[in-house]
């Protein structure tokens, strides 16, 4: 995308789109259990599936900076319509850039870029999530190809998956044991369970990965060398913990617009709710949280082109946005009272959908764990 006048356009083409297109179909979407092909083709044919991808893959060639304002704009909507395609700008499309062969890249990015491949990232396991080393599906060497075996959960999109970019054991212990593999869908020994009913984020389709003396020729190898599989996991990893951050943003920019559209209508006592003073303390809040995380998510973008990556400060804007964006949540139906505790409200829902922020691309937990060993290892010695 050539020179930042033609970003500044397509990003108030994305704010336009997001405002009367995303908005007005969240609780269609909702109740379908799915986003339709009908929403689907108009987020191909704005170019979001292209934004993380290099243009001479058929992509934008955005930087992470603008990927991250736009993230900022397209989930003020439902983070569902985000979620139908960021398994494939980010865990799918990043991995395969940095780590695949030349001939891999030209297979999948450009299909990813138009929409046209939706890729599956196949990491986590039902005994296996954060301690992905010690992960238990395996891929066997039999001849020129690898049989996989093993089960996935968690799998976002898998369901409409084209590819599955599945983690799988073909060494010893410890992630040095550890390949990754770009399956198609369709390969025989590789299949979708039935999407599971979650708390929110209704309308992504996630579900478990079947993977049953599935045959795959060497060409699946990703890099065509075995030990790479948690290097480009976390490569798609990292990536995906900033646009995560960003979308914690844009959730709380939604949910600030909604509390201070909501104070400045309910009235009680004879007065506009936002004229109270604990009103006002709790939509500042809001404000200043929502400042501070996008501030964070956007310095990050900015110093992502180095390498290496700021691995730990990736970690600072995740571990601080989505913590953030579920007390934006908390407010805001604080603020709406028994209004914003209807299920039918969209604060309702955003609160429902903004707890998973804090749980997936690594816990919490695991965010204050990598921060606090970076410190360690990063500190000057006495």
């Amino acid at each position: 995308m050539g020179g930042d006048r033609d970003f500044e356009a397509y990003l108030a083409e994305v704010e336009a789109f997001t405002r009367e297109e995303l908005i007005p179909n969240e609780e269609r979407v909702e109740e379908l259990g799915h986003v339709p092909e009908d929403l689907v083709r108009r987020i191909r044919e704005m170019r979001l599936f292209a934004i993380s991808i290099p243009e001479e893959y058929g992509g934008l060639g955005l930087s992470q900076e603008q990927q991250v304002r736009l993230t900022f704009a397209f989930t003020r909507a439902s983070a569902v319509f985000r979620a139908r395609f960021s398994t494939t700008i980010g865990l799918c499309s990043q991995a395969i850039l940095d780590f695949a062969t030349e001939a891999q890249k030209r297979k999948y990015l450009p299909a990813m870029a138009e929409g046209r491949c939706t890729g599956a990232f196949s990491l986590t396991e039902p005994d296996y999530g954060s301690d992905a080393a010690n992960l238990a599906t395996t891929a066997v060497r039999d001849g020129a190809d690898y049989v996989l075996n093993g089960t996935k959960r968690y799998i976002t999109n898998a369901a409409d998956a084209d590819m599955f970019l599945v983690m799988a054991r073909t060494g010893g212990p410890g992630a040095g044991g550890v390949s990754a593999f770009a399956v198609d869908a369709g390969t025989p020994g590789i299949r979708a369970g039935k999407p599971v009913a979650m708390m929110g984020h209704r309308g992504s389709r996630v579900s478990e990965v079947y993977l049953e003396d599935c045959r795959v020729s060497e060409d699946a190898l990703v890099g065509g060398q075995e030990g790479l599989g948690l290097k480009a996991a976390l490569r798609g990893i990292n990536h995906a913990r900033t646009h995560v951050a960003a979308t914690c943003v844009g959730q709380a920019k939604r949910l600030v617009g909604e509390a201070v559209r909501y104070a400045r209508e309910r009235r009680q006592f004879g007065k506009a709710i936002g004229e109270h003073q604990l009103v006002q303390a709790m939509l500042a809040d809001m404000r200043a949280d929502t400042y501070a995380a996008e501030a964070m998510v956007l310095d990050c973008a900015r110093r992502f082109e180095q390498r290496p990556l700021p691995f730990a400060d990736i970690a600072c804007a995740k571990y601080f946005a989505s913590e953030m964006v579920s007390r934006v949540a908390d407010k805001a139906v604080q603020i709406l009272g028994g209004q914003g505790y209807m299920a039918d409200n969209a604060v309702a829902r955003l609160y429902r959908d903004t707890r998973l922020f804090r749980i997936f691309e690594g816990t919490s937990q695991i965010q204050q764990q990598q921060i606090a060993r970076a410190m360690l290892r990063e500190a000057p010695e006495a």
